[in-house]
C-alpha cells in the first residue's frame, strides 16, 4: 500500500474529527447565546406582565374603594332618613299622648264635679228619708190607735185573709186546668194514633202451618216417597217436617209448626225435584245446603229490616236475630213484620210529640227480640231480650222499653208508652192473630222440649199435627235395649205435664253409622 495515501486518509479522518468537534463547540455555543437571549426575552416578558399585573390591581382597588366609599355614604343617607322618620313617628307619638293627658285631666275635672253633685244630693236625700220615716212613723201609730191592731197583728190578719181566698181560687183553677188537660190529652193522642195508623198500611196476613211444593208430574211421588219409603223416611227424619202425599194432583204438602225447619225442607225438596237424584246421601247433602241458605237469608232479612228504618250501629248477632224472627209467629202474627211495624208506630208517634223518632223506632224493633230464641234458653221473651239487649250494649232506653212493653215493670220513659201503645195497636189489628194457632204451636213446642229434656236425646220434632213425637238418639249413649224404657218415660212425661186431644206417638229412631275415605 501507498504510504503517502494511508498518510492523507489520516490527515483527512483527523481533520474531520476536529472539524465536527470545532462545529460541535460551535453549535453548542450558538445555542448557549440562543438561550440567553431567550431567557432574557422571559424575563423581560414577566416583568412587563406583572407590572401590568400590579397597575390593573391598583386600578381595581382604587375602583372598589370608590364603591365602597359610595355604599357606605348611600347606607348614611338611608339610616339618618330612617332615624329622622322615626324620630318624627316618636314625636307625632308623644303629641297624641299628651292630647290624650289632656283629656284625661279635663274628665277627670268633671268627674270630680259630678261626684261633688251626687253626694250633695245623696245628703239632700238622707234628709228626706229621715223625714219620710218620721212621718210614716206617726202614721202607723195614728192606724193602730184607730184600727186597734198592731203592725205585725194587721199583717197576719190581711195574710189570712189573702190566703182563704188564694186558696179557693187555686183549687177551682186546678180542677180546671186538669179536665182541660185531661180532654186536650186524650184529644191529641187520638189524633197522634190515628194519624199514625193512617200513615201505616202494614198488611196483616197470620202465618200457617203448611207449605205446598209443586211437582212436575205425579210420577215424582213415587221417587220421593223411595224404596220402601227410604227417601220421605230420610227426609222427614233429617228435616223433622211431615210430608203429606195424597191424591193432590202434582203438589206435595210440607206440614210442621216451625217456620224454619218447613221453609229448609221446602227449599230441600225443590232442589231435589230440580236435579232428580233422589237417595239418601243426596238428600242428606242437599237438606244441609238449604240449612246454609236459609240462615244466609236470615242474616239478610235482618239487614234489610234495619236499613228499612234506617238505624245505625245495631250489632251483628241482634242483626241476625232480627232476621229469625222472619220465622217467628206470636198468635199467628208474624213476628219480625209485627216487630217493623212497632217500630213505625213508635217512630211517627215520637215525631208527633217532638221526641226522637229513632229511639222509638229502635226500641220498637227489638221489643220482642226475645222470641228469637227457642226454648234451649229459659225464661220469659221479655227477660230474655233485657238480656240480649244489655250483652249487645244497647242504651239504657231501650233496654227499659223492652223491659216495660208488656208492663212486667213501670213505664217510666216516654218511649216505653210509646212501645207499649204501638205494640197494642199491632197486635189489635183485625186480622193480625189467631190465638187458637199460637196455643197449638205452643203445645208442640212444649212436646219438643219435654222430648228433649231427657238424657242421650240428640233432637226431637213434633210432626203429624202433635199426633207424633220423632226423638232421635245419641247411639253412642242409648242403646238399643234402653230404647224402649225411654220411649215410656218419655210417654209418662208428656201425659203428667201437657192437656192433649186424643194420642200420642213416641217414635224412638236410633240409627248408627260408618264411614271411611278411600285414598
Amino acid at each position: 500500500m501507498n504510504l503517502p495515501l494511508i498518510a492523507a486518509i489520516i490527515i483527512g479522518i483527523v481533520a474531520l474529527l476536529i472539524g465536527g468537534a470545532v462545529g460541535v463547540l460551535m453549535g453548542i455555543n450558538i445555542r448557549k447565546k440562543t438561550a440567553e437571549q431567550e431567557i432574557g426575552s422571559a424575563e423581560e416578558e414577566a416583568k412587563r406582565i406583572v407590572a401590568e399585573a400590579i397597575k390593573t390591581a391598583e386600578a381595581k382597588k382604587k375602583e372598589y374603594v370608590l364603591e365602597g366609599k359610595d355604599e357606605v355614604h348611600r347606607f348614611r343617607n338611608e339610616s339618618e332618613k330612617e332615624i329622622a322618620d322615626r324620630r318624627k313617628e316618636v314625636q307625632r307619638q308623644e303629641r297624641r299622648i299628651q292630647q290624650k293627658e289632656e283629656t284625661l285631666d279635663r274628665k277627670l275635672d268633671n268627674v270630680e264635679k259630678k261626684d261633688e253633685r251626687v253626694n250633695k244630693k245623696l245628703k239632700e236625700a238622707d234628709a228626706k228619708l229621715g223625714e219620710i220615716e218620721t212621718i210614716k212613723k206617726s202614721q202607723f201609730e195614728m192606724l193602730e190607735k184607730i184600727s186597734g191592731f198592731t203592725a205585725e197583728q194587721a199583717k197576719s190578719y190581711l195574710l189570712s185573709q189573702l190566703e182563704d181566698e188564694l186558696s179557693h181560687e187555686k183549687s177551682v183553677k186546678i180542677m180546671e186546668y186538669q179536665e182541660q188537660l185531661k180532654e186536650e190529652a186524650d184529644e191529641k193522642a187520638r189524633n197522634i194514633i190515628s194519624l199514625s195508623i193512617q200513615r201505616l198500611a202494614a198488611e196483616q196476613v197470620a202465618e200457617a202451618t203448611i207449605s205446598v211444593v209443586p211437582l212436575p208430574n205425579d210420577e215424582m211421588k213415587g221417587r220421593i216417597i223411595g224404596r220402601e219409603g227410604r227417601n220421605i223416611r230420610a227426609i222427614e227424619t233429617l228435616t223433622g217436617v211431615d210430608l203429606i202425599i195424597d191424591d193432590t194432583p202434582e203438589a206435595i204438602t210440607l206440614s210442621c209448626f216451625e217456620p224454619v225447619r218447613r221453609e229448609v225442607a221446602r227449599i230441600a225438596l225443590e232442589r231435589l225435584i230440580s236435579d232428580g237424584r233422589i237417595h239418601p246421601a243426596r238428600i242428606e247433602e242437599t237438606i244441609e245446603k238449604a240449612k246454609r241458605e236459609v240462615d244466609a237469608t236470615i242474616k239478610r232479612t235482618g239487614e234489610r229490616a234495619v236499613l228499612e228504618l234506617g238505624l245505625h250501629n245495631v250489632h251483628p248477632e241482634l242483626v241476625k236475630l232480627l232476621g229469625r224472627l222472619r220465622y217467628r209467629t206470636s198468635y199467628g202474627q208474624n213476628v219480625l213484620n209485627h216487630s217493623i211495624e212497632v217500630a213505625h208506630l213508635a217512630g211517627m208517634m215520637a215525631s208527633e210529640l217532638g221526641l226522637d223518632p229513632t229511639l222509638a223506632k229502635r226500641a220498637g224493633l227489638l221489643h220482642d227480640i226475645g222470641k228469637s230464641i227457642d226454648h234451649e234458653v229459659e225464661g220469659t221473651h221479655i227477660q230474655i231480650g233485657v238480656d240480649l239487649a244489655r250483652k249487645y250494649k244497647e242504651s239504657d232506653a231501650v233496654i227499659h222499653a223492652i223491659h216495660a212493653h208488656h208492663g212486667d215493670v213501670e213505664a217510666k220513659t216516654i218511649v216505653a208508652c210509646l212501645v207499649q201503645a204501638a205494640d197494642a195497636l199491632s197486635a189489635a189489628r183485625p186480622g193480625a192473630r189467631r190465638e187458637n194457632v199460637e196455643n197449638y204451636i205452643k203445645r208442640l213446642q212444649k212436646l219438643e222440649e219435654i222430648a228433649s229434656s231427657f238424657s242421650g236425646v240428640e233432637r226431637s220434632f213434633a210432626i203429624q199435627a202433635g199426633r207424633e213425637v220423632r226423638v232421635m238418639v245419641k247411639p253412642e249413649v242409648v242403646k238399643d235395649e234402653k230404647m224402649v224404657p225411654l220411649a215410656r218415660e218419655i210417654c209418662k212425661k208428656i201425659e203428667d205435664e201437657m192437656d192433649y186431644p186424643g194420642q200420642i206417638k213416641v217414635n224412638i229412631i236410633r240409627e248408627s253409622r260408618a264411614s271411611d275415605f278411600a285414598k
